[in-house]
C-alpha cells in the first residue's frame, strides 16, 4: 500500500495505519452502488446510518444558506473514505452530494463502529480520516481568507490532480483530468461568483497554465500552475507536488 496517501503521518503508526485501511475493506456487511450525479447521499440536518469509501466519481460536502445560496466546504474524490462521523453524531449539519455518476461502497455505521471499539487499527484509521479533512479544511481556510481567485483555482486543480495520481485515478504523467463541476458549484466552492469564475478560468487559459474544455482540465504548464498554488499549500502539500510537477 502506498502510504503517501497519508499525509503527514507519523511513521511509527504507518503500520497501523495500513492494517486500518485493509480491515475497513474487508469488514463484513459492505455494499456497492451505483449513484447518479445530483444525488443528495446525506441530507442536513438528519441522522445517518451510513459511512461511505468512494470507488469512482466525486462528492461534495455543501451547506445551503437561508439566502439560497451555498458553500461546498469539502469535495471527496475517489479512494476517499467519508460520513465517518456518522458513527458519532445524531445530526449531520450538511449535505453530502454527488457531482459526478459515482461507485460508492457503504457499511452501516455501528458495524464500523463495533470495529473501532474493538480494533485499535481501525480507529487509528478513522481518526487519521478526520485528521486528513482537518487539514484540508485549515488549507481552504487559508486560500479563502488570504488567496487571490487565481490562487485558489489553481490549488484547487494542482491539490485535486494530485489526489487524483495519489489515488491511481490517472497516470502520475497524465497532463488532463475530468473536473464534474460546472461553474456554479467552483464558484460555491471558491467563494467567488460564477462570472468570476469564468474570468479566472479565461485568464488562466490566456496565460497558457491550464484550460477547461467542458468536463475536462488540461494542464499546460505545470510549474506555473504549482507556483501559482505554492503560497496557499501546506508543507506537506509543497512537498507531495513532487509526486506530479515533473522538470
Amino acid at each position: 500500500m502506498d502510504l503517501s496517501e497519508f499525509a503527514l503521518h507519523r511513521e511509527e503508526i504507518a503500520e497501523t495505519l495500513s492494517r486500518g485501511e485493509r480491515k475497513i475493506a474487508a469488514l463484513p456487511g459492505r455494499q456497492s452502488r451505483v449513484v447518479k450525479r445530483g444525488t443528495t447521499l446525506i441530507r442536513a440536518r438528519t441522522e445517518h446510518d451510513y459511512v461511505y469509501r468512494l470507488q469512482s466519481g466525486w462528492a461534495g460536502r455543501i451547506r445551503d444558506l437561508p439566502n439560497g445560496r451555498s458553500q461546498y466546504i469539502l469535495i471527496f474524490l475517489p479512494g476517499d473514505l467519508f460520513g465517518v462521523k456518522s458513527m458519532f453524531v445524531s445530526s449531520h449539519p450538511d449535505a453530502i452530494q454527488v457531482m459526478a455518476d459515482a461507485l460508492i461502497e457503504q457499511i452501516h455505521c455501528e458495524e464500523l463502529r463495533r470495529a473501532f471499539e474493538d480494533d485499535h487499527d481501525v480507529a487509528t484509521r478513522c481518526i487519521w480520516q478526520v485528521i486528513e479533512e482537518e487539514r484540508r479544511l485549515h488549507n481552504w481556510i487559508v486560500s479563502l481568507g488570504q488567496g487571490t481567485s487565481e490562487q485558489r483555482l489553481a490549488f484547487f486543480l494542482n491539490e485535486t490532480h494530485g489526489r487524483l495520481v495519489l489515488s491511481r485515478t490517472i497516470d502520475p504523467h497524465a497532463r488532463a483530468f475530468e473536473l464534474p463541476m460546472t461553474q456554479q458549484q467552483m464558484g460555491e466552492y471558491l467563494g467567488i461568483s460564477t462570472v468570476h469564475v469564468n474570468r479566472t478560468l479565461q485568464w488562466l487559459h490566456q496565460t497558457g497554465v491550464a484550460t477547461k474544455r467542458g468536463r475536462k482540465v488540461y494542464i499546460r504548464d505545470e510549474k506555473a500552475l504549482a507556483a501559482l498554488a505554492y503560497p496557499l499549500a501546506d508543507d506537506h502539500e509543497r512537498a507531495a507536488a513532487r509526486l506530479w510537477v515533473r522538470s
